[in-house]
């Protein structure tokens, strides 16, 4: 039994172990989901899948709240959950992993089980980080974001900047302390970095060896150096991509508005604020394009009208072939089926992760990011244009699909959880 226990604050997670769980089952390998709530917990249960609700439940509130912290991560005096959330997540997630029998819990950025799985005595299972692990720090990788992580160090030189993102997540230790205060009292391995807190005994790198940049065989040797802020037993592996297709029709009224043959943006921005959804949305109107917009838990409905689509939550794999730009955060789930689609987009990376996903496609030529404090309609618009006035980005990315085009992210992600565990793989209980 493999359990899964994405948060399902975050359509992304939720979609990803969804299908990774999927593809576990069909090569023989039960599964069971659990989710302490969130907006995205129906996502799951639409699949057709059976979904435990773990204590403590997320309200919608909460949910929004963690997404907040997640952006935050990394400020001073940040807790993503206090003590007493801490320790009856472990409680309940722990109680879970033994009634079922679990083997390996895999998670989707639902962080207390880098505890509840030492507890129970299983090993973790993420992806959650993508591309965003150590070897790519370690390499000087990570970009120079679009816009610094705190608005007072937007004056720091580039340079700096990436010195930052590629040192910082191997040395910070402030954003894991509300889980290891826990792991002390537990008695259990703590979670040593923030960039610790991208990977897991087993970590599913979701790319390509061609986009990241470093070859497979590298990834799969790549060991935590002595004295490393990281877990000692750490071991990664490239997936591919992993991004969800959602089992959803095209409504109707979208499928019209998509089959009027003029120029279209999708707008699919889940992790930030109704208000920078409306102000993407005036930058494309302005740019002259006609907009599809997957409103997903905004309100949105009175942006729509004759040149305006709104939507909830639709099946991007089905609706970024058809349009000829997109509008994204950065996550790695939306970014990757920008490329596999072909399509070239616009992306808003709200933090180090996002600005990776992103960067992988600007070097790719088929993307530009821009920083979302520094967002306004008018350079929404003038990034549009560029795009559909320069035919090298959608040539680009028409190449970048092709390297998409034979890759089983799920499969592989499948295949490398069972043979994580049909070797054995050390880990400290």
């Amino acid at each position: 039994m493999i359990a899964l226990i994405p948060n399902c604050a975050f359509l992304s997670e939720t979609s990803r172990m969804l299908i990774i769980g999927q593809a576990l089952r069909q090569r023989g390998m039960p599964v069971a989901f659990a989710s302490h709530g969130g907006p995205f917990t129906h996502v799951l249960e639409q699949a057709g899948e059976s979904v435990t609700r773990l204590e403590p439940v997320q309200s919608d509130d909460q949910a929004r709240q963690w997404v907040e912290g997640v952006v935050n991560l990394g400020r001073p005096g940040l807790r993503l959950q206090t003590a007493q959330e801490v320790r009856a997540s472990v409680q309940s997630e722990v109680a879970f992993l033994r009634n079922t029998g679990a083997k390996l819990v895999a998670t989707g950025f639902a962080l207390t089980t880098y505890l509840s799985g030492r507890v129970a005595g299983v090993p973790l299972c993420t992806s959650h980080g993508g591309a965003f692990v150590p070897p790519v720090f370690e390499r000087g990788l990570a970009p120079v974001p679009t816009q610094a992580p705190a608005p007072f160090l937007d004056w720091l030189p580039g340079p700096v900047l990436r010195w930052m993102a590629n040192r910082g997540p191997l040395r910070m230790q402030g954003p894991v302390r509300f889980l290891n205060e826990i792991a002390a009292e537990l008695g259990v391995e703590p979670v040593p970095s923030l960039a610790a807190l991208m990977v897991g005994d087993l970590t599913l790198v979701t790319e390509t060896p061609t986009l990241l940049g470093i070859p497979d065989a590298e990834l799969a040797a790549w060991r935590p150096s002595a004295g490393s802020l990281l877990r000692p037993d750490t071991r990664l592996r490239y997936t591919g991509p992993l991004f969800a297709k959602l089992d959803l029709p095209v409504p109707a009224r979208v499928e019209a508005f998509l089959s009027a043959g003029r120029a279209t943006a999708y707008v699919a921005l889940t992790s930030t604020t109704p208000e920078f959804v409306r102000t993407v949305v005036k930058g494309l109107r302005d740019a002259g394009l006609r907009v599809l917009v997957a409103s997903t838990i905004h309100p949105l409905d009175d942006l729509a009208g004759s040149e305006v689509c709104v939507a909830g939550i639709l099946p991007s794999h089905l609706i970024m072939p058809r349009v000829q730009v997109a509008a994204i955060m950065g996550g790695q789930g939306s970014v990757q089926t920008a490329m596999a689609s072909g399509v070239p987009f616009v992306g808003f990376p709200l933090h180090p992760e996002q600005e990776l996903n992103v960067a992988l496609a600007v070097r790719r030529g088929m993307a530009m990011g821009l920083g979302p404090r520094r967002a306004t309609p008018k350079l929404v618009a003038g990034a549009a244009r560029r795009i559909l006035s320069n035919p090298d980005f959608s040539a680009s990315a028409k190449a970048t699909q092709a390297l998409y085009a034979n890759v089983d992210g799920p499969g592989n992600a499948a295949e490398a959880i069972l043979t994580h565990l049909r070797d054995g793989a050390p880990f400290r209980a």
